[in-house]
């Protein structure tokens, strides 16, 4: 009598197992395997205070290690360019990029688009801003017109590729991007980042400079004293947001692993270390439809490079 009683307990006992196991196999599969990667090497963009960037990059080394598993080293070369040659040759993993550099690095076919910034209203792109002192005598652009100006450097998406953009478009410029004919001879400085510019600004060798919104609108870049004494001329863009790039010869494994990281990020308990390091939320984009404003205007700004 108790038999099939028994048969009966062992069975659903059987088929909980079976369905348990067929749970924990699913969750694993949909779970990236471990690193592959002995050390995770991550390279930020030289774009900040120095003293700001060895805090980040301190926390962002800790932050890294303990998600992955593996030693995390922060590096801040000098160039973006030299970001793109680590992606290359494998010695760089990670790197925070600009859209201008991570549509070169895309043509090279050394690294993709892991993830890029979302702002508050949903966009995946931003402003850009010439910036002038509180107390400058200018109102808008055409005020520069044989003026000292700074762009953040030559590579810079929203320092100096889409305002050479909108000076052609504003008919400022020809088609042949060639800056001097508006801002005259010996009247353009390139720097190293968002602050060498402003700096120029500061000190009086260049009455505006070229630079992301965030430099001006954020706490970021520059001290509260240094941001009361400037102001915006005019915004420009859209500017696709800053991405980043995950090196091309890395495993597809390793690539989940590495997303699944840093998208902790956006967890509630990180988003201030987030919004220190990369400002924005982080989301997965479509990579030729993120990069896609850039086309035209990059080859205006290669042009007027060439003058």
């Amino acid at each position: 009598m108790n038999q099939p009683a028994h048969f009966f307990r062992l069975s659903r006992l059987l088929t909980t197992l079976a369905v348990s196991a067929m749970f924990t196999l699913a969750s694993a599969a949909a779970q990236p395997a471990e690193l592959s990667l002995a050390k995770v090497v991550v390279a930020l963009k030289p774009d900040k205070n120095p003293e700001l960037m060895l805090q980040e990059k301190q926390v962002l080394e800790t932050f890294l290690t303990a998600q992955l598993g593996r030693p995390a080293e922060v590096v801040i070369p000098l160039s973006a360019a030299t970001i793109q040659e680590g992606l290359a040759n494998g010695t760089i993993d990670l790197g925070y990029l600009g859209a201008t550099d991570m549509v070169n690095a895309a043509a090279r076919n050394v690294a993709s688009i892991l993830l890029a910034g979302e702002f508050a209203d949903g966009r995946t792109a931003y402003d850009s801003y010439w910036v002038v002192k509180k107390d400058s005598p200018h109102q808008s652009i055409n005020d520069l017109r044989n003026r000292p100006v700074a762009f953040a450097s030559k590579t810079s998406t929203s320092g100096f590729i889409i305002p050479v953009a909108d000076l052609r478009a504003r008919n400022l410029i020809g088609e042949d991007g060639n800056l001097e004919t508006f801002f005259g001879r010996n009247n353009l400085y390139f720097g190293v980042g968002y602050v060498s510019a402003i700096e120029r600004v500061i000190a009086g060798e260049a009455e505006a400079a070229a630079v992301s919104y965030y430099v001006l609108d954020k706490d970021k870049h520059l001290s509260a004293e240094q941001r009361a004494g400037l102001r915006r001329l005019q915004s420009q863009g859209p500017v696709p947001s800053h991405v980043i790039a995950v090196r091309a010869s890395l495993s597809a494994n390793d690539i989940a692993r590495l997303r699944a990281a840093l998208l902790q990020l956006n967890q509630p308990e990180h988003t201030a270390l987030r919004d220190k390091l990369f400002t924005t939320k982080l989301v997965p984009v479509d990579q030729q439809a993120h990069l896609a404003p850039l086309a035209d205007a990059i080859a205006l700004a290669r042009r007027a490079l060439r003058q």
